[in-house]
């Protein structure tokens, strides 16, 4: 009698455990070391200059995401980073007023980001912010779904 008691505590125990692990796991922020990461322009290396950055990850193809993210209103004209699912540039310059770094990187470093970040579905839209040195930056804000 005392064991089922004890086994069913105990069962209760270990799923609560898992679930406030699950929720603690995904809701961490993240950081992201540009240094380690290679990021391309059209023509360049990316290294980042700016202390804040709108990071967005999405699908080139999709046009209503397209259509979403250039009518995104963003305040303090935040720069923008774009990372393509398809590794396109397309030329965009301007969303709003912020300025816009269109991205490219390998397949390897394209999952590592999406992995980090445990992204699930795109596009995705997050802040980060410069954390303590040049190259590394710390996610500030949730990981938002534009629908």
């Amino acid at each position: 009698m005392v064991a089922r008691l004890f086994a069913s505590f105990f069962g209760a125990l270990m799923i609560a455990s898992a679930f406030a692990y699950y929720n603690y796991k995904f809701a961490e922020f993240k950081f992201v070391d540009f240094s380690k990461l290679e990021l391309f322009t059209k023509n360049d290396i990316f290294y980042p200059k700016a202390d804040d950055y709108l990071f967005i990850i999405f699908n080139s193809k999709d046009n209503i995401s397209l259509k979403r993210i250039k009518q995104l209103k963003i305040k303090n004209q935040t720069p923008i980073i774009l990372l393509d699912y398809h590794q396109k540039i397309l030329g965009i310059k301007k969303i709003g007023d912020s300025n816009v770094t269109e991205l490219r990187t390998s397949t390897n470093t394209f999952l590592e980001v999406i992995q980090r970040f445990n992204i699930y579905e795109l596009p995705s839209v997050f802040f980060i912010t410069k954390y303590n040195n040049r190259t590394l930056y710390k996610q500030d804000s949730a990981i938002q779904v534009l629908k």
